[in-house]
């Protein structure tokens, strides 16, 4: 087993809130060990798994209070049958209405919800009655277009309070709201918004990033062109020195029509599945996928991870380093539903004039749950940029969270040493449905370069291609047997469902495959390897990226590494060569002597079969706006394939270090 990274003491097992719900169902009569006992956590994910009804029933009536008769009916129409709701899939609690706006703004008027930040600093809080007041405003001018159920409001905004309020005003209408970061060009928008047809688009006049401004007036006319049913566009004037278009389309955001009822929002009382947001997949190659989301699934799942995977209180502060083009940013924003208050950040993670940012963030902001990516944490160590110093202790911090891509066993090491007492979770699951299968509880040790577990009502497993289980430590493809409420409840324009289920359910039926490349451990840990899409089978022998990723990134001289099987020139059909990128620091040097080190690393660490029979050194990598490197961008254009969705990627720039490289010929 791998080594204890961090592990609760008894007395905090006994006072998390998973403790607390363990303890509801033994009073239900379900048989259950005390949340102090060693299997506390896997006897009740498989009473969550066996029983899935009642285990739903509960989070249900937990997110939920007010409504107890509604738990009574979980799921009608083939609640076992794995598929989309369109092709005979599951349907949830069929006696539900809610308004997903509604029950995020609950709460203590006085209470601090929003934090926001951004490169210069903190901005003012906002309370509750704050956040209530903008969002009457804005549903009131929203109505007063026509805003109503099932019309698309689309967001190209930073991660800023006004994201937040049109997203909970356009939900209290029962309106969809769909988003993606400032940085997308009109192109990338286009591939998006073009797809939903949003009625209403709110957009910041501009936004700063690693110390530069970035106009975005001149793009918002050239989407007038381009989106025709949008009928009006809504600016906020976040840089305070742009002037408003002048077009009759274009109103400011401060200056909408219509008269709030009062000081709180009204809201439509809606159906479980009601269409909530539209999410984009992140794939660089063709369309985006448009991922239909309902409310009451994503309410209940985000709920369940926040409060009895994450231990999240009334009052505690959550933080997560996230665009609003990231499923992330939705993922955080339920946390107010759990009565957290948001610490919201629009800035690069590391701004050349203090890269440490969001460590001060943390501490100045008492943030008590600290989100992240896995290349945020390995940039930290490589860079030494430390979260305490001399005069930075950060006393609330609790928790670090990961995610984005497989964290390496080296950051695990870096995290229990520089912030010790702090819980690592590693969590992973996706866009598809804007959740985790995979994550962290407060009851189970983390060990080092494991996923703590399953997550609670998700029948997760490891499969090999004829669908059966893998052994323990033996890698396979990542699946969900059974249904859950937070699964999409459509894709955008396919009534039938039949590229929903393609994308999942056409590898094996009544399973859904997610693409990711794993193994479970022997304690019951998970360990996620990369895209199976990506994984690397030189010889007929497969291993996850990730796996090269975590003996080459511990070299002290690189800073990062991409890999890729490129189809061997000249050679046997399907045999590919494994070809390594890597971006060093700037006091070394991709010599001889560093080559050879980072192939016996790779050699003895990871798998004699998969060292680099190439090795380049280029000054950046492609990523995605979410910070995962793009192994098959880089592929595509190693083997003259046009990469058709540049738009999802950060740095599109970079893919020019990978043309025509004579080393690859």
């Amino acid at each position: 087993m791998s080594e204890l990274s961090w592990v609760p003491t008894d007395a905090k097992k006994r006072a998390s809130l998973l403790a607390a719900f363990i303890a509801d169902r033994q009073a239900e009569g379900v048989s259950l060990p005390d949340a102090d006992a060693p299997d506390a956590f896997a006897s009740l994910h498989r009473w969550s798994i066996a029983d899935r009804a009642s285990f739903w029933g509960s989070v249900f009536r937990m997110a939920l209070p007010h409504q107890p008769a509604a738990a009574s009916r979980v799921a009608v129409e083939h609640d076992d049958v794995m598929a989309p709701p369109q092709r005979g899939g599951a349907r949830w609690f069929p006696d539900a209405r809610l308004n997903y706006a509604e029950e995020l703004l609950r709460g203590a008027p006085e209470a601090v919800v929003l934090v926001p930040w951004d490169e210069r600093g903190a901005r003012a809080e906002w309370t509750r009655a704050t956040l209530r007041r903008e969002v009457a405003r804005v549903q009131a001018g929203l109505r007063a277009m026509g805003v109503g159920p099932g019309d698309r409001v689309a967001g190209w905004l930073p991660n800023i309070p006004e994201a937040i309020v049109a997203m909970l005003a356009t939900a209290s209408l029962g309106a969809i709201w769909t988003s993606c970061s400032p940085d997308f060009g009109v192109a990338g928008i286009v591939d998006r918004f073009g797809q939903t047809e949003p009625t209403v688009l709110l957009f910041a006049n501009g936004y700063r990033y690693a110390g530069k401004v970035h106009d975005c007036v001149d793009r918002a006319r050239e989407l007038a062109d381009q989106l025709p049913t949008v009928r009006h566009f809504l600016m906020v004037d976040y840089l305070g020195d742009k002037a408003l278009p002048d077009q009759a389309r274009f109103i400011r955001y401060d200056m909408l029509p219509g008269e709030p009822v009062g000081e709180v929002p009204t809201f439509e009382q809606l159906p479980f599945d009601h269409p909530l947001w539209i999410l984009y997949s992140s794939g660089t190659t063709g369309l985006p996928k448009c991922l239909v989301h309902g409310a009451g699934g994503s309410l209940l799942q985000h709920v369940k991870e926040h409060r009895l995977h994450g231990d999240l209180r009334p009052g505690e502060r959550l933080f997560y380093f996230t665009t609003c083009g990231w499923m992330m940013w939705n993922w955080l924003v339920t946390g107010l539903a759990s009565g957290a208050a948001l610490v919201l950040y629009d800035g690069a993670p590391m701004p050349a004039d203090e890269p440490d940012m969001l460590w001060r963030l943390a501490e100045e902001a008492e943030v008590d749950v600290f989100g992240t990516s896995a290349k945020y944490i390995a940039m930290a160590e490589k860079l030494t940029i430390l979260p305490r110093n001399e005069t930075r202790r950060l006393p609330a911090l609790r928790a670090v969270l990961s995610t984005g891509s497989p964290l390496a066993p080296e950051s695990f090491d870096w995290v229990q040493r520089e912030l010790p007492g702090v819980q690592l979770s590693s969590i992973a699951g996706g866009t598809d449905i804007v959740s985790c299968f995979v994550l962290g509880n407060p009851l189970s040790p983390v060990r080092r370069g494991e996923i703590q577990g399953p997550g609670l009502g998700m029948a997760v497993a490891v499969l090999d291609p004829s669908g059966t289980r893998v052994p323990a430590g033996e890698s396979g493809e990542l699946a969900c047997l059974a249904p859950f409420p937070s699964m999409p409840t459509a894709f955008w324009n396919d009534a039938a469902g039949d590229r929903y289920h393609a994308a999942y359910f056409s590898t094996w039926p009544g399973i859904w495959r997610h693409g990711d490349w794993a193994s479970v451990t022997a304690s019951g840990g998970v360990v996620i390897s990369g895209r199976s899409d990506t994984t690397l089978n030189p010889g007929g022998v497969r291993i996850g990226t990730a796996e090269i990723y975590r003996q080459v990134e511990g070299i002290p001289e690189v800073l990062e590494a991409l890999v890729i099987g490129q189809r061997v020139p000249g050679g046997i059909a399907g045999d590919v060569r494994i070809v390594m990128f890597v971006r060093v620091r700037v006091d070394a040097e991709l010599d001889g002597e560093l080559i050879a080190q980072i192939q016996q690393r790779i050699r003895e660490g990871a798998s004699p079969h998969h060292v680099p029979r190439v090795i380049i050194a280029v000054p950046d990598l492609p990523r995605t706006r979410s910070g995962k490197l793009s192994e098959m961008a880089v592929r595509d254009v190693v083997e003259g394939r046009a990469v058709t969705n540049t738009e999802a990627l950060a740095n599109p720039e970079s893919l020019a270090h990978f043309r025509d490289r004579p080393e690859l010929r």
